[in-house]
């Protein structure tokens, strides 16, 4: 009787880096380097932000990224990531929280009215604040805040917000694209605060940038409201995926490049001969 083969499950990609822009393109080469166009599961964190919780990017990278997004009807980075945090937003708050969330939600159906065919099933940020039933009248990140710095001692497990509704995401259709993230934990340490943000899917190539700066966008706003640093950001994703454009395109030509130059080792300088004595 022969052997039955054991199956075994893929070991995870990890990719740990201080540059937001860069943990991004060492995901993307390595799908275009390998076999397939899938990642599952991938665990990427980033650390190493700078003043004010800010993540550290690469100009040349965010740029090439951008333009191809646009050349492909894709949106730009920063729209991707405002559906899960509204920087623009809490910049015009100037640091008043409560009125953050009131523009939002007096907003929020001009920004589900701009794409109602991508939008119509809510956005990341709307279900963080605007849930629809729980405390503080659907208001996930006021709640956590509001208990966090209310007393000592909050229980760990509380300070977790869900973008996914089983009464709402339960549905049978071939493909829902939305919610890929289904939750967000936040984490205070020692060192501050770290992110955590679950995906059962994600798109490496219109998404997922624009999905990590979200999120440390919103790891940011936490650690400012909770009087501590953002130090960490955690990404786990069951399945990463290159869709919506082949490895073969032409045009990502200008993205690869940047993406190579980012996370090639720096060239050792040369180092001069020393030269002695009198010329002949």
């Amino acid at each position: 009787m022969s052997k039955s083969k054991i199956m075994v499950a893929p070991s995870p990609l990890v990719i740990d880096d201080t540059n937001l822009s860069r943990a991004w393109a060492r995901l993307l080469l390595q799908v275009l380097d390998g076999v397939g166009t899938e990642v599952a599961p991938l665990i990427l964190s980033v650390n190493g932000f700078g003043q004010n919780s800010i993540a550290v990017e690469d100009r040349a990278t965010r740029q090439a990224l951008d333009r191809l997004l646009k050349k492909k009807g894709r949106l730009i980075v920063d729209d991707v990531a405002f559906t899960i945090f509204p920087q623009r937003l809490w910049e015009m708050s100037r640091g008043d929280r409560a009125h953050l969330f009131s523009l939002y939600r007096a907003t929020f159906p001009r920004w589900q009215a701009m794409n109602r065919k991508a939008n119509g099933r809510g956005l990341y940020f709307e279900r963080l604040v605007m849930y629809g039933r729980g405390p503080c009248d659907g208001n996930q990140l006021e709640w956590i805040l509001s208990q966090f710095n209310s007393r000592s001692g909050v229980r760990r497990s509380m300070l977790q917000a869900t973008t996914f509704d089983p009464a709402r995401d339960h549905v049978a259709s071939a493909q829902l694209g939305f919610p890929c993230l289904q939750q967000v934990s936040f984490e205070p340490t020692p060192a501050g605060l770290v992110t955590n943000a679950f995906y059962a899917t994600q798109q490496i190539f219109d998404k997922a940038y624009g999905n990590y700066l979200g999120l440390a966008q919103l790891g940011a706003f936490m650690a400012q409201q909770m009087d501590m640093p953002l130090v960490r950001l955690n990404v786990m994703v069951g399945i990463a995926k290159l869709e919506r454009i082949t490895k073969s395109d032409a045009d990502f030509a200008p993205l690869i490049a940047a993406a190579q130059a980012l996370i090639a080792p720096p060239a050792r300088p040369a180092i001069a001969a020393a030269t002695t004595g009198a010329a002949l």
